[in-house]
């Protein structure tokens, strides 16, 4: 029995594919088009390997949360 993680890894692999294909027949969109399947592949291995998994984003913008920065001691 397949659960939702294995579903959603297929899809998404399903779209890489998509995305390659498209690239291959239109050969000006194939870097663009590669660049959105590996990205698909990517987060499709990340469903596979750790479907609970949690990505460090802050909540707007959805942009990688920085480190604090220390204050210059005196």
């Amino acid at each position: 029995m397949a659960t939702h993680a294995h579903l959603a890894a297929k899809l998404l692999r399903d779209a890489a594919t998509f995305f390659k294909n498209v690239g291959t027949q239109n050969l000006p969109l194939k870097e663009q088009m590669d660049d959105n399947a590996s990205v698909y592949e990517q987060v499709a291995d990340l469903v596979e390997n750790d479907p609970s998994g949690v990505l460090d984003l802050e909540e707007e913008g959805n942009t990688p949360k920085e480190e604090p920065k220390e204050e210059p001691k005196e």
